[in-house]
């Protein structure tokens, strides 16, 4: 599985992301929203969408973390890939982004603005290849990682899958 892992890597040119796992922007619209268009919750202009791939294996998790854009997720190859995601009013959900229709996982999810989001690799010993595309365009300045506590402190009856899907 290694081997798998590491030419995917290298093909795609992958680089280790803050949050777990390995990415790569593949698309950067040059058009531009202004920020004054954007309002205040932004700190400048955004390109209109991005786009990346990330890949994920059952060694590591995506930490839970939140942004201030929808945020689409594709499936591409490998385990399917469950997405943890607490809603802005506390509502958590596991979805599995994958190809078994008949098990009821997506191709595609869509994780709304502001909510709080993880990832898991579905099976062990294996990855998760995905694309996450983002509108108006990511940016750091708009990504937040979970601080556990405070996350826990916020939302208690989610305490276990916090604790799970965060790193401090």
């Amino acid at each position: 599985m290694d081997k798998k892992i590491n030419e995917i890597v290298s093909k795609l040119q992958l680089k280790p992301h803050p949050e777990g796992g390995f990415y790569k922007e593949t698309y950067r619209s040059l058009q531009k929203i202004p920020q004054k268009v954007l309002g205040a919750a932004f700190t400048g202009d955004r390109n209109c969408c991005t786009g990346i791939y990330f890949l994920l294996t059952s060694q590591n998790f995506s930490a839970f973390h939140r942004i201030k854009q929808d945020e689409i997720w594709h499936y591409y190859s490998g385990s399917s890939l469950y997405v943890h995601v607490i809603s802005t009013d506390g509502v958590y959900n596991r979805y599995s982004v994958g190809m078994n229709l008949e098990e009821e996982e997506l191709p595609q999810l869509v994780v709304p603005a502001g909510s709080w989001f993880a990832s898991s690799v579905k099976n062990g010993n294996d990855y998760s290849l995905v694309g996450c595309t983002v509108s108006p365009g990511f940016d750091f300045d708009d990504f937040e990682l979970a601080d556990r506590k405070e996350l826990i402190n916020e939302f208690p009856d989610h305490k276990e899958v916090i604790a799970q899907f965060t790193r401090s």
